[in-house]
């Protein structure tokens, strides 16, 4: 399944455009942009399956402490249409323990104090709408951002409003298949980064970055200064480099849960995101020097 904020050519048949005007530009950058616009580096946005262990609150500090600018915390869904299997799992396994959105922002908001970095929410239309207040519950947990993948840029409705109330940034994401037209209209819309899935597809773990990532990455920041952050697919520190060198930074998310769902520690995930950390920096290091060189 490919996801609906990109791909399709326009709004869905009998769509109202309701939501004109929100989730623009002048409504100027919220909490998550500005952190991420004043990091200074390329971006790294590890994820999380929010619930997972007894124990999930312990790798946000440990993503924290490997080098994140920002954390996405994915509340788990029956049907997560996105996601490939490794994130299904994941969410299978923390719904079996009994995870809920009530119990993640309990634990979200526990573990507020301890954070210096943004949080990121991920989770399904189903869930945003289920129960009023969602952008209010979302800020009382020290939540940053929103990433709705399944509700399309023409059906954002109120939530825009709520959101910018409740000074949650809306996340949206766009594909290799995104028009012209709407790509424009996702990235004036989108706040704190604008989401590049690098294929067509669910999330999962590649062999490597798809060639469709540059050219999408070109194509976003020829019509937004906004940070633009590949995902679907990063799986290596090497394609993290690439992403950071083709888009302003990755998100990673499979090869991460890949290893919770083996077994893999808090420590050991701080190391995992060290590693993206170091070749992020690397890779940037050298495209400067590179620069710098041709200019001398």
């Amino acid at each position: 399944m490919t996801a609906p904020n990109g791909p399709t050519a326009g709004p869905r048949a009998g769509a109202a455009r309701t939501d004109r005007g929100l989730c623009s530009p002048e409504s100027g950058h919220g909490r998550l942009e500005s952190a991420l616009r004043a990091a200074g580096r390329p971006l790294l946005v590890p994820y999380v399956t929010g619930g997972i262990g007894a124990d999930w609150t312990d790798y946000l500090l440990a993503y924290q402490d490997g080098g994140a600018d920002a954390i996405e915390v994915g509340l788990p869904f029956s049907d997560p249409s996105l996601d490939g299997a490794t994130i299904q799992q994941a969410s299978g396994r923390a719904l079996a323990r009994g995870a809920t959105v009530e119990t993640i922002l309990a634990d979200l908001t526990r573990v507020a104090p301890r954070l210096r970095v943004p949080i990121v929410v991920m989770t399904y239309a189903n869930l945003v709408f289920r129960a009023s207040g969602f952008g209010r519950r979302l800020a009382a947990a020290g939540v940053s951002g929103l990433i709705v993948p399944d509700l399309p840029v023409d059906e954002l409705g109120g939530l825009c409003a709520e959101l910018e109330t409740a000074g949650i940034d809306l996340v949206l994401l766009v594909s290799p298949a995104t028009t012209p037209a709407r790509l424009a209209e996702i990235c004036a819309r989108s706040r704190g980064f604008v989401y590049a899935i690098s294929v067509m597809g669910t999330t999962g773990e590649r062999d490597a970055l798809a060639d469709s990532a540059g050219e999408l990455a070109r194509r976003v920041k020829a019509v937004t200064d906004r940070p633009v952050l590949i995902g679907f697919g990063v799986s290596t520190p090497a394609q993290a480099a690439e992403a950071g060198r083709v888009g302003d930074g990755a998100v990673v998310a499979s090869a991460l849960m890949r290893r919770v769902l083996d077994g893999a520690a808090p420590a050991d995930l701080r190391g995992d995101v060290a590693a993206l950390r170091k070749a992020l920096e690397v890779s940037a290091a050298t495209a400067h020097a590179e620069v710098s060189g041709h200019r001398g």
